[in-house]
């Protein structure tokens, strides 16, 4: 096998193995968030030229996330895990 295909190989599995990704509009990951019980919120904030700021949270099986210009503020009972950063696949 070559390296090439080994490779490919690796970030097929690696895709896979990250589940479902679905991107979402700031005031959707909104509506979203209201319906999760006990909510887990992933953050990272990032950006070169500007700051961005993203979010994960999981609903039914599926992992929703949106970026923001603007940090969006959760309840205190909202636990919010800091990320070091967020990969999606593309």
């Amino acid at each position: 096998m070559s390296a090439h295909v080994a490779i490919a190989a690796a970030i097929a599995n690696a895709i896979k193995a990250s589940g479902v990704f679905v991107r979402v509009r700031p005031e959707d990951f909104a509506n979203i968030f209201r319906r999760v019980e006990k909510p887990l919120v992933i953050y990272n904030q990032g950006g070169v030229f500007k700051t961005k700021h993203q979010y994960l949270i999981s609903y039914k099986g599926f992992v929703f996330y949106t970026k923001t210009s603007e940090q969006i503020d959760f309840p205190k009972s909202v636990e919010v895990i800091i990320a070091e950063s967020i990969w999606i696949p593309s």
